[in-house]
């Protein structure tokens, strides 16, 4: 089947979010009293924040959602801002316009902090569609109802024709569990062995043969 809509995680995928979350993470593990070095938290970037936070550190499902807030004290001043693209995603991003795909965002990032995110790096034009999680806590946050929200809002809600893209086990569980397939990219969080454990049906190395992957199976 060819692909006519393309699906993008953000964290990751597009930008490289390490200094930003790390950062915003440690700021609110100290209001814990839990000191933690940003450079060793590079295993939450990607899965849901109040997963991480309840089973790397043993926090209730309350002190999760508190300890969100405590980290988005940070990163909505600051940590959004810390992102880096990585290098050719605005020129491959280009392409795949040129090619007449369609392509989306869909990340468990809140949406606000992915649109703001987009448009200062200049990103946000490629995309018919941005979203992501609201901003409270709710399980609507969590990759597989991101991704068929974004598929509604791309205008194919049955997924067909549709990829997903990420570098998280759970980007390609969103997308199986939308019945979409998954590309998963190495450049990103996620090894090899993730995302084949998770059942990625391709796997790249980096931005350039994402690029040439999308656009040869493109309609």
């Amino acid at each position: 089947m060819r692909w006519h809509t393309v699906l993008f995680d953000l964290d990751g995928t597009l930008t490289d979010p390490k200094e930003g979350i790390t950062r915003a993470f440690a700021y609110a593990l100290r209001h814990y009293g839990v000191d933690a070095d940003p450079d060793g938290l590079g295993c939450v970037i990607g899965p849901p924040l109040k997963d991480s936070f309840m089973e790397l550190y043993g926090f209730s499902a309350q002190q999760a959602v508190e300890a969100i807030g405590k980290y988005r004290e940070y990163y909505g001043s600051r940590g959004w801002a810390e992102n880096v693209p990585y290098p050719g995603i605005g020129r491959m991003l280009a392409g795949l316009n040129a090619a007449g795909l369609t392509l989306a965002v869909a990340t468990s990032k809140p949406e606000e902090f992915s649109v703001r995110i987009l448009e200062h790096f200049g990103l946000a034009e490629h995309f018919r569609v941005i979203c992501g999680a609201p901003m409270d806590t709710s399980d609507r946050g969590r990759k597989e109802y991101v991704v068929a929200d974004a598929l509604a809002r791309c205008g194919c809600p049955d997924g067909e024709g549709a990829v997903m893209v990420g570098d998280r086990s759970h980007d390609v569980a969103g997308a199986h569990r939308n019945g979409l397939p998954a590309v998963g990219v190495l450049y990103g969080y996620g090894s090899r062995a993730e995302l084949e454990s998770a059942g990625a049906e391709f796997i790249t190395q980096s931005v350039q043969s994402l690029g040439a992957l999308l656009t040869d199976r493109g309609s």
